[in-house]
């Protein structure tokens, strides 16, 4: 499991990596984004109870 998290280490800190957490970053900055995220969230969340 340990090799699993170097490599995903390893392609968050290429210069691809970089490039799709800056992106993720920006769209989660959207309040459209923002609000269908916590709905996902609270059904996920009224599942388990």
């Amino acid at each position: 499991m340990s090799s699993l998290v170097r490599r995903v280490r390893a392609f968050l800190q290429s210069p691809r990596g970089r490039q799709l957490v800056d992106r993720g970053r920006r769209e989660l900055a959207k309040p459209s984004n923002q609000q269908r995220l916590r709905q996902l969230l609270s059904r996920f969340n009224g599942r388990r109870r």
